[in-house]
């Protein structure tokens, strides 16, 4: 089950598919004598991105998931996409369900797995989409509530993007900040393991979920990773899944041996006098934009000079590395700006523009 009584982290743990049932139930047995894993995982249905690579087995998968529960007396959890699957895992006494990212996405498919569970009070775990779209997150949430399931969490499990090099989704850790916002009485679980893609930054991506105050981790573990038919590189043994738990360092949102936490507060206020100076600025800022683009009409000048940007950002990237600041967070941050202000200058460059139409005036 899903619970938020347990001290963090509440560890949901398991290979990335249900291979054979001898490798899940030695994985299982591996797993439980960590004796830190809450709940098992396995994927039994595999949505592929392209045909002919492992789809998973299929049903038989679910007795194998079972029996690790019958002999590890570990609930064990799987993953659903459709209203067939639901009922296949209600059948076969399947304790929790989780909603992929691709299936999150899709409306329909989300509104067909409600249907499915209507009536049905088991917990389920959802995914965020695939693309950044809280609103898509959400909307999962509110389908799964509306047909009266009241066990709910969400897993983060980071964002597709295109122009990625470092992890295979990237976190965007604001977009699952604003979602446990939003939904505070929701449990929120880090999904590492597809995060990264890569086992090596397992632990630092763990370590930073629960520096945020995530309430567990969904973290892949194969009892042969290498020998893995799906997602190998990024699936750890349960020996080092063990280790990474042991060396999580769990912190207090308020610890209670700070009565007073002076410090603190006094660092928060200049951080918010910073911040007051930076929105004024930003004021500024588009307060220019409005003067470049008055300037841009009347000399019939287009939007958008690649030269000049091409410049701008060669000159912020040396600047970055001058003052120690990553030089990608800067390149967001000023491609925020730059969008705002062309966005600005636009509504300048187009003010009054067919005016006459807009007097009545249709004479060519």
């Amino acid at each position: 089950m899903i619970s938020t009584t347990l001290s963090r982290p509440f560890i949901i743990a398991g290979p990335c598919s249900a291979e054979t049932e001898n490798q899940m139930v030695q994985t299982a047995l591996a797993l439980k004598k960590t004796g830190k894993v809450h709940l098992l995982r396995a994927g039994i249905w595999k949505p592929r991105t392209r045909p002919h690579l492992f789809e998973g087995v299929g049903e038989i998968g679910l007795q194998w998931l079972i029996k690790a529960r019958n002999l590890t007396e570990l609930p064990v959890c799987t993953e659903v996409a459709k209203a067939l699957h639901v009922e296949k895992c209600l059948e076969a006494g399947v304790d929790v369900l989780w909603i992929g990212a691709r299936t999150t996405a899709n409306p329909f498919a989300v509104q067909e797995i409600a249907e499915a569970l209507k009536g049905i009070d088991i917990p389920v775990l959802i995914k965020n989409p695939i693309n950044p779209d809280l609103a898509l997150w959400i909307g999962a949430i509110e389908r799964l509530s509306a047909t009266g399931i009241t066990k709910m969490g969400g897993v983060h499990r980071g964002f597709s993007n295109a122009g990625e090099k470092y992890y295979r989704n990237r976190p965007q850790w604001q977009i699952a900040i604003d979602f446990k916002q939003m939904l505070p009485h929701l449990p929120l679980y880090c999904d590492p393991s597809h995060m990264t893609g890569k086992r090596v930054l397992i632990a630092p991506v763990a370590q930073k979920a629960m520096d945020l105050h995530y309430e567990g981790l969904m973290i892949e573990s194969h009892e042969n990773p290498n020998a893995a038919w799906s997602d190998a590189d990024q699936q750890l043994t349960p020996e080092d899944l063990n280790t990474l738990l042991e060396n999580l360092v769990l912190r207090s949102e308020n610890p209670a041996h700070l009565s007073e936490m002076n410090e603190l507060n006094s660092l928060r206020k200049k951080m918010d006098h910073i911040d007051e100076e930076i929105i004024h600025l930003i004021a500024s800022r588009i307060a220019l934009s409005k003067e470049m683009g008055k300037y841009k009409k009347d000399q019939n000048m287009t939007l958008f000079q690649p030269s000049r940007w091409h410049q701008v950002m060669e000159n912020y990237h040396r600047m970055a590395k001058e003052v120690q600041l990553n030089p990608d967070f800067l390149t967001q941050l000023i491609k925020l700006l730059h969008d705002e202000s062309l966005s600005v200058q636009s509504e300048i460059l187009h003010s009054n523009k067919d005016s006459s139409f807009n007097n009545g005036d249709t004479s060519l």
